[in-house]
């Protein structure tokens, strides 16, 4: 079981990654994006299914590894950047826009996303994440809308 949540929460490892491992894990988030991108029901099953498993494999693994949000616990950056990009056209330009500031806002952690990063185990490994994804994909809806970032 420790083994299986291991590889859920790094992401398949990817948390391992000696470099910025929530970078890595953004940019392997945006494989499954382009994965199950063609359904958009299949996009959000895809994207809650990992949130609501994550949420418990997160708070076993920061109980497991003794430390507040490990560094190698990526699966909220795949989360988050899923739904930074849920329901938008996946140009290049808006891929890359949405990584870059979805990697800022999860970083700088603006208000009210750093109330979220408090959260209790699981919760705030997260939904900060959750939270971050959600002001980047608002930003982008309206760039493509009222500045036609496409």
């Amino acid at each position: 079981m420790k083994i299986l949540a291991i590889l859920f929460a790094t992401f398949l490892g990817v948390g391992f990654f000696p470099v910025a491992p929530g970078t890595a894990a953004t940019a392997a988030g945006i494989v499954l994006v382009f994965l199950f991108h063609s359904s958009l029901i299949g996009y959000l099953v895809a994207m809650f299914s990992l949130l609501i498993i994550a949420v418990p494999v997160c708070s076993y693994m920061e109980k497991q590894l003794n430390q507040k949000d490990p560094g190698m616990l990526v699966i909220d950056e795949v989360v988050g950047i899923m739904v930074a990009l849920v329901g938008l056209p996946l140009r290049s330009s808006v891929v890359i826009v949405g990584f870059f500031l979805f990697r800022a806002l999860d970083m700088f952690k603006i208000y009210p996303v750093n109330k979220f990063e408090g959260l209790p185990g699981g919760l705030g490994i997260m939904f900060d994440d959750v939270m971050a994804g959600l002001y980047t994909n608002i930003i982008l809806h309206i760039a493509i809308r009222y500045a036609g970032l496409v």
